[in-house]
């Protein structure tokens, strides 16, 4: 084939960019000498071009893959911290990527930041399978110095060697923890450090179940993030900061089983999200601030085993919300207030061995919801009300040691559903009907009415005779609903 100036423009026109300037910059024209000699040329030239590969050209400003693992600083941080608290392995060498999938630690989450990296979110130490911790286990602050840590856990791990919450607040101003918690550390013992209130996202903090003493450090409750506060079952003594109003955002509180002296501060009125106040087994006095009517969510309050006198808030009736009322043992002396009737979400009302007097209000009978009535160690008198028969839910009912009389007014049926959870005992005004007593085999505490063992009449013994001590009676039952509720409400 001849190759002419026009197949050239052809084969010129369908190369591509490359090929083309090289034929604009070395081929002459075709009415010169070499006309004829270029287009053959052209031809080899342009199928050994077409022949190359293309290559893509990779920008400088191309996004880079994220990198499969952690930072070496962070990683290093982990490192000395597992080997400080826990001897189950040989960390460095069984986990030397703590974050890589398939390989992670065992106790140990980890997300991949906006940097590519992965971060560690969540520590667990304590139980298996997380990581146990060995008898020389200090609380290590070096959690602190995790930026991307969110939860960590310390549970039954400071147990041999004495330890403290003592942290730099320098060390927490750059922390995102949102949840730390510490429960059953027996060798977790000082004060609780102001400097926690550092930690600025901070929505969960419990201190449970060791050996912290001194007062509750007031700056806690510059914590507006917290929803739940728990620091029971420690050495705490002290008042109640009336600071804890702060914490509008709070639902639930707990600082039971302490030493804490004072009055319930008003400023608690202020906790309007509020479900669970536990202020149980301290030394509280005075009486129930009014200002808890304001606390419209409360679904659980316990104030057991204080010294808590005066008469109930104006407007308790207003609790609309309370399941769970717990106060026993505390010097009340005054009359069942009729308010409780109206609280007809009432699951469980515990008012034992807190010396109240009079007659169990009518209102009382109310409360269908009612699963657990405990009354006994009181100085009640009058009868007991008849339509406590109708009360469907019940299964735990005890008057005990008081000063009641009167035919008990249970039928067979409901003396049968509640078997040894009915307690009526230590009430010698009470009496049983006959019917209903043969129908049972279980004692309730009472003599049966008309006569007694031996055939003889029994009379209802006069309420002077009637002892008058006040003996502090506990009972399982009422004590497993309330930690129901507890871990239903808080699972922390």
């Amino acid at each position: 084939m001849k190759l002419t100036s026009k197949t050239t423009i052809h084969l010129a026109a369908t190369a591509d960019r490359h090929t083309q300037t090289f034929i604009i910059q070395y081929f002459p024209k075709m009415n010169s000498p070499l006309a004829f000699s270029f287009p053959l040329l052209l031809l080899l030239l342009f199928f050994f071009l077409s022949s190359i590969p293309s290559v893509s050209t990779i920008s400088p400003h191309a996004k880079k893959q994220p990198p499969n693992g952690m930072l070496p600083s962070e990683a290093e941080t982990l490192f000395k911290i597992m080997d400080s608290m826990s001897s189950d392995q040989s960390w460095r060498v069984s986990y030397p990527n703590p974050c890589k999938p398939g390989s992670s630690w065992p106790g140990i989450e980890c997300k991949q930041g906006n940097d590519g990296y992965l971060h560690v979110t969540r520590l667990d130490f304590g139980t298996r399978p997380n990581p146990t911790c060995k008898k020389t286990a200090t609380f290590p602050y070096q959690i602190f110095s995790l930026p991307y840590l969110q939860s960590v856990f310390f549970f039954n791990c400071f147990t041999h060697t004495k330890t403290t919450l003592s942290v730099s607040a320098d060390r927490l101003y750059n922390s995102s923890l949102q949840q730390l918690s510490l429960r059953s550390n027996p060798a977790l013992v000082g004060s609780i450090p102001p400097q926690i209130s550092s930690l600025k996202f901070l929505q969960i903090l419990t201190l449970s179940q060791n050996r912290l003493n001194g007062q509750i450090p007031v700056k806690i409750f510059s914590l507006n993030s917290l929803v739940h506060l728990d620091l029971s079952y420690n050495l705490l003594a002290g008042t109640i900061p009336v600071q804890v109003g702060n914490l509008r955002n709070l639902v639930g509180l707990d600082l039971s089983y302490n030493s804490l002296t004072g009055s319930i501060p008003s400023t608690i009125g202020q906790l309007g999200m509020l479900q669970k106040l536990d202020l149980s087994s301290n030394s509280l006095t005075g009486s129930i601030p009014d200002s808890i009517e304001k606390l419209s969510l409360l679904a659980f309050m316990a104030l057991s085993n204080n010294k808590l006198t005066g008469n109930f808030p104006k407007g308790l009736a207003k609790l609309q919300s309370l399941q769970y009322f717990l106060m026993d043992d505390n010097p009340m002396f005054i009359p069942l207030p009729v308010e409780f009737g109206i609280l007809v979400k009432l699951q469980e009302l515990r008012l034992a061995n807190s010396g109240y007097s009079g007659s169990i209000p009518p209102s009382f009978s109310q409360l269908n919801n009612l699963s657990t009535l405990s009354l006994q160690n009181n100085r009640l008198t009058g009868e007991i009300p008849v339509v406590f028969g109708s009360l469907s839910h019940i299964y735990h009912l005890n008057l005990s040691r008081n000063f009641l009389d009167g035919v008990v007014p249970f039928n067979s049926s409901f003396l049968k559903r509640l078997g040894r959870n009915l307690d009526l005992s230590g009430n010698p005004g009470l009496c049983l009907n006959p019917a209903e007593a043969y129908s049972v085999k279980i004692g309730i505490g009472v003599s049966i009415c008309g006569s007694n063992k031996n055939g003889s009449l029994i009379k209802p013994v006069k309420k002077s005779q009637a002892p008058r001590g006040l003996q502090k009676s506990f009972s399982l039952f009422p004590a497993l609903g309330a930690f129901a509720l507890h871990y239903m409400l808080f699972l922390v």
